[in-house]
Order: C-alpha cells, then sequence, then structure tokens
C-alpha cells in the first residue's frame, strides 16, 4: 500500500495511508543501497501481519529533498515573522528567501501578531512588489480562511525565527497534535525554540504542514558568492544593463543595479542584505590550493 511518512524517531518510521497511521521499521535492503528514509517520502508499505504495524519497502522518486531539516516533496514554505515581540529581522528574512529561490521553492510570507503592530508597515509592499505574496495577520484574532486555503493539497513547510507563533497556527489549524508555544525571551528579544523533531502533520487527508526545528537557521553550504545576485529577483531587469556581464554589483563602475538603488526603485535593505551575504559567503569561500611548480 502508499503512504507517506509523517514522523521518524528512533528507527521507527510512522506512516501515513489512506485510512490511518502504521508503525514502520525500514526492510533491510535501504542499509545495502544507503538510502535514507525522510519526513515526507511517499512510500511503499507491505503488513508485517502485526495490528497497526508494516515494514517501509521503497521509497518513491521524490520531487525534491532538503538536508537540514532532512524533509522531502515540499511544496511550498510558508515563511512567519512577526511585527512585534520580536520584531521583524529583515536580514535574516532576506537570507531566508535567498536560500529558498536557491532551492527553487515558492514561498509565501506572512507577518503575524499585527494586533501589536499600530504603525505603517510599508515593508510588505516592497515585498510585494518583488513577487511574494505576504499576508498580514493576528493568529488570536484574525480570519485566516485565505491563507488556510493556500496551503489545500498541498505539503507546506512552516519556517521562521522562533517566538513568532508558529506552533499556536499549527494549532489553530488542526486539533489531533498540541504543539507547545514558547515564549519571548524578554531579555534577548527572541522566542524559545519548541519545536525539537521534525513533523508532518495533517491537516486534512490532502494538506500537510511540516513544523521544522532546522528551520529556524540557515545553511549556506551549499551558496556561492558569485550566485548570491541570482537569487534577487528585482536585480534582474537592472542586471542586464550593467557595463560587465559578471557584475556583482558592488564596487564595479557602471553598474545598473546600483544606480536602482540611489534612485529607489531598488529597497535599500535588500540591496544592504545581498552585500551583507556576499561578504560572509567571500570570506567563508576557502582559496584554492596552488600546486607547487
Amino acid at each position: 500500500m502508499n503512504g507517506k511518512i509523517i514522523k521518524g524517531i528512533g528507527g521507527f518510521y510512522y506512516v501515513q495511508t489512506e485510512n490511518h497511521v502504521i508503525e514502520c521499521k525500514a526492510r533491510g535492503l535501504f542499509r545495502k543501497t544507503g538510502e535514507t528514509l525522510l519526513v515526507g517520502d511517499d512510500v511503499l508499505v507491505e503488513p508485517s501481519g502485526e495490528a497497526g504495524k508494516g515494514y517501509i519497502t521503497q521509497i518513491l522518486p521524490r520531487r525534491n529533498e532538503l538536508i537540514r531539516p532532512p524533509v522531502s516533496n515540499i511544496d511550498q514554505i510558508l515563511l512567519l515573522f512577526a511585527l512585534e515581540n520580536p520584531k521583524p529581522n529583515f536580514n535574516l528574512l532576506d537570507r531566508f528567501l535567498v536560500m529558498l529561490e536557491q532551492k527553487k521553492l515558492p514561498v509565501i510570507i506572512g507577518f503575524n501578531k499585527s494586533d501589536l503592530q499600530n504603525q505603517t508597515i510599508d515593508f510588505v509592499e516592497k515585498y510585494q512588489v518583488i513577487g511574494y505574496p505576504v499576508h498580514v495577520f493576528s493568529a488570536h484574532q484574525s480570519d485566516l480562511h485565505d491563507l488556510r486555503k493556500l496551503l489545500a493539497g498541498k505539503t507546506t513547510a512552516l519556517a521562521g525565527p522562533s517566538g513568532v507563533g508558529k506552533s499556536t497556527l499549527v494549532n489553530l489549524w488542526q486539533s489531533e497534535i498540541i504543539m507547545e508555544i514558547g515564549d519571548v525571551s524578554q531579555k534577548i528579544g527572541r522566542g524559545k525554540h519548541t519545536t525539537r523533531h521534525v513533523n508532518l502533520i495533517p491537516l486534512d487527508q490532502r494538506s500537510f504542514i511540516v513544523d521544522t526545528p532546522g528551520f529556524t537557521s540557515l545553511d549556506l553550504q551549499e551558496l556561492e558568492y558569485r550566485q548570491i545576485r541570482h537569487y534577487f529577483p528585482e536585480f534582474a531587469d537592472y542586471a542586464v544593463q550593467c557595463k560587465f556581464l559578471d557584475c556583482l554589483h558592488d564596487k564595479e563602475a557602471g553598474c545598473a543595479v546600483k544606480q536602482a538603488v540611489d534612485s529607489g526603485q531598488i529597497w535599500q535593505s535588500r540591496y544592504d542584505s545581498y552585500l551583507q551575504l556576499k561578504e560572509q559567503l567571500m570570506r567563508e569561500e576557502p582559496y584554492p590550493i596552488r600546486k607547487n611548480r
């Protein structure tokens, strides 16, 4: 029978089938092939003869997979930040967006805790102009129907810093699994981590949400500093006008991207995020080994 791995702990895998969840072990063939089972994998299962238990015999082809957190077959990312408590860190948000652009994963940006914000939030429109769908809401006070519709029939990974309301949203959208809700540290202004394992939580028979502990941080190992410019979509129309084809949009003369920043056509905050990330990756990139002649 077909199913989807929704949790894996201690060598046991819990597989959601059409009617129920089965506790499974992996067949020994996976040790021979070196294949690793991931939460989100679509698999074939055969009964073990014991009620509610079985064996995973095959991993069906994956559409995609992430290393950190280890999860597969993601349709989209709901990237959640708060408007207040804690305040949004735009540099961190932009780093998330770069990583997701690199992995070609569709993203929805959500800003929670609108009930705590009474100032103008012009940055919402700035992200929308780039092409990212943005939703502003209060998990406790807003009608979340429109946001919930975007998750229908999809596997959505919920990502973002701690303390912004990820577990609260999961608890509102389903009642089978109650996620622990963390407070925000008053001293450092950051949330306390409450998710410890990757869990694929059914919202209905066709919709799942992945609460991902590893997605509170970023894995930049696959990024190379020369590539970063391609993951800022708003640069594209101007980059083709740069004097040099390999322009890094930093210190080069005749850079149309820098001109667009100076004229306000590209948001200064996003450009600053680009420069900071590029500089970080340049520092971390190993120097080529020179061979002795």
